[in-house]
């Protein structure tokens, strides 16, 4: 726990004050008995109730006290949230390798049936967006809270030749951020605005921020094989890290791989779990393995929990000050109850 205003913590130094000075008229109280009219009126205040319950009261406001003085301090915690709003990229690999069978039915139905059953499973008010990269990487949905759209996007995957996870990666970050200039065109080979004959003003690069920091927007991607053409997936990652955007990767296939043919060609397609394992390590994002399809379902179930809540310094000072609150209330109470006073 941190506080915002930890010097006026001093406070807590008067509660010894005032336990000396409860005792001390305790003290005095005994030195100078009350003189009481009758032998029924002291049988009276002796039916009161136990010893005891002449120090509650006063030990309930102390505690409120202390409570109340720690919440002056605007006390701070780490605390497990739910997300109010959040964009979700998912860049999926729809290369020729993703026919591959070792995940049945095949590595590509596997990944689009686990990516439907995600998208179905987050709020309503999440936003998921689609980038699909080959050799090229394009958006085939703009981020929307429509899940039927999403669906429809991730149903309409074509196999294409080549992998460029960098293209995927620099894709799903212009797409997050539109209004800074994140050049596309060598990327995915099309114009970013092609309804737009003015060329538009580039604005200036934005200031670096920490690695994970954006908490508004986060990219998932899955691939199965090396990359073999586009930009370096690490140095898109860097930007993705600038951009405080964490990269959750994962890596779907066998590790030995897989050789597969189409169209007269045969290759082996393996897994580059190192690349994936980096990209997340730069981001401060997670690298998940699927083997099976079963695997890739835990894989999103297990991101679905990640993508609701997230961990963030919030400050808990109403929490100090409720609880204070109360514990005023109980002591008052239970003194009227008791002694029929308020202390």
């Amino acid at each position: 726990m941190n506080f915002l205003w930890p010097t006026l913590l001093w406070g807590l130094l008067l509660l010894p004050l005032l336990v000396a000075a409860y005792l001390a008229l305790l003290a005095r109280r005994r030195r100078n008995p009350v003189r009481l009219a009758s032998i029924a009126v002291a049988r009276q205040a002796a039916a009161v109730g136990p010893h005891w319950r002449r120090h509650l009261p006063p030990l309930l406001m102390l505690l409120a006290l202390a409570l109340l003085l720690v919440a002056v301090a605007r006390p701070t915690a780490v605390l497990t949230l739910p997300v109010a709003e959040r964009t979700i990229l998912l860049a999926m690999d729809v290369s020729g390798s993703m026919r591959a069978e070792d995940v049945k039915p095949t590595r590509l139905a596997a990944a689009q049936a686990a990516a439907k059953s995600f998208v179905e499973s987050l709020p309503r008010e999440v936003s998921v967006g689609v980038v699909s990269f080959a050799g090229t990487a394009a958006v085939v949905q703009a981020p929307t809270t429509s899940r039927d759209d999403v669906i429809k996007a991730i149903d309409r995957f074509q196999l294409q030749r080549g992998t460029a996870t960098g293209s995927g990666i620099i894709l799903s970050l212009a797409t997050l951020f539109p209004d800074e200039g994140i050049e596309v065109e060598s990327i995915t080979g099309q114009r970013r605005f092609p309804d737009r004959d003015i060329a538009r003003p580039r604005p200036p690069p934005a200031a670096p921020v920490a690695p994970g920091s954006y908490t508004s927007a986060a990219i998932i991607m899955l691939t199965d094989g090396q990359r073999t053409t586009g930009p370096d997936p690490l140095d898109a990652a860097r930007m993705a890290a600038d951009h405080g955007v964490r990269v959750y990767t994962v890596g779907v296939g066998t590790t030995q791989g897989e050789i597969i043919g189409f169209e007269g060609w045969s290759m082996r397609v393996r897994l580059d779990e190192e690349t994936l394992k980096n990209i997340s390590l730069l981001t401060h994002g997670e690298y998940f393995h699927a083997a099976t399809a079963e695997d890739l379902k835990q894989v999103y179930r297990a991101l679905g929990a990640r993508m609701v809540v997230e961990r963030k310094e919030t400050e808990i000072t109403a929490l100090f000050a409720a609880a204070g609150a109360c514990l005023v209330l109980l002591g008052a109470g239970l003194s009227v109850w008791w002694f029929g006073r308020a202390l």
